[in-house]
């Protein structure tokens, strides 16, 4: 290893492991899957076999500007918040920002009383998987012999 190795970079609010290549580290960052680390790494041009902890101040710099603000190098399609509810547009949220957005979301059809919010609210399955027997929680209940 040479002496510009670094065991651990930060990139994105997120450790990565430096003798891990830079595309499968990428997909750590939430809101980050394999697709779009491809995109960022191709606008950013730095090759997706390179080790992470071989990358320079200015690359890392470079992916820190597109993991920000990823809207340049993305094409509307592969955003994860196409035609947002706010404000019309097509976003993609990383990190934190998707966690928050997230819960706004639930927030909001809980709000409304939407038949996925009822789910949330009851701490219930919401998208349609069957509840008979999965998804209990709280004490069990078993099988009682009859007492003679």
């Amino acid at each position: 290893m040479s002496e510009s190795f670094r065991q651990i970079v930060r990139i994105g609010e997120v450790d990565m492991d430096g003798s891990n290549v830079i595309l499968q580290e990428l997909t750590k960052i939430k809101g980050i899957g394999h697709t779009v680390a491809r995109a960022i790494l191709r606008k950013a041009g730095i090759p997706e076999k390179l080790r992470v902890g071989l990358l320079s101040d200015a690359q890392i710099e470079r992916l820190e500007k597109l993991i920000k603000n990823p809207d340049v190098c993305l094409p509307s399609y592969m955003r994860n918040r196409r035609k947002d509810r706010e404000t019309g547009q097509d976003l993609h949220l990383v990190g934190s920002d998707l966690t928050l957005q997230v819960k706004r979301d639930i927030e909001f059809e809980v709000k409304i009383k939407s038949w996925r919010g009822i789910r949330h609210k009851l701490g219930l399955k919401v998208r349609g998987q069957r509840t008979k027997t999965t998804g209990r929680k709280g004490v069990t209940v078993g099988v009682r012999r009859k007492k003679k």
